[in-house]
């Protein structure tokens, strides 16, 4: 599964998205391609959008994108919602909030899945340190 804090099945968490490719159905290698090409997709999309109350700012888009295994499901009665839990959540998430603004974060293990298809070009951005 690739997860990316910003695929079909969204989690809201405060102001930030949770977005997993992979889930209900897998799909291999994939989610990695999917995710990545949409956080490219979502990147060129803030360039030309334009706060009406905050016109000379821009949207400042933050993207950390992680690969692993997750536990997903449904939780609530009254209201229930989509949920993701595990390792790989977490570390989806530290990724983006440890993350440049409009720059893709992503970790070592997604890195090692894009590799495979020979099309995204990747820049070193040095250690950070994360809790975890």
């Amino acid at each position: 599964m690739c997860l990316l804090t910003c695929g079909p099945q969204v989690e809201t968490i405060g102001d930030a998205y949770m977005v997993v490719s992979g889930l209900p159905v897998r799909n291999g290698k994939l989610h990695g391609r999917e995710v990545a090409r949409m956080s490219l997709a979502l990147l060129d999309a803030v360039k030309s959008f334009r706060i009406r109350h905050r016109a000379n700012q821009q949207l400042r888009l933050r993207i950390g994108i992680h690969s692993g295994p997750v536990c997903a499901g449904v939780v609530g009665l009254k209201m229930p919602r989509y949920c993701l839990f595990g390792d790989t959540v977490n570390t989806a998430s530290r990724m983006e909030s440890n993350g440049e603004a409009l720059k893709i974060h992503v970790s070592e293990t997604t890195r090692d899945v894009l590799q495979e298809f020979g099309c995204f070009r990747l820049q070193l951005r040095g250690d950070v340190e994360m809790k975890g």
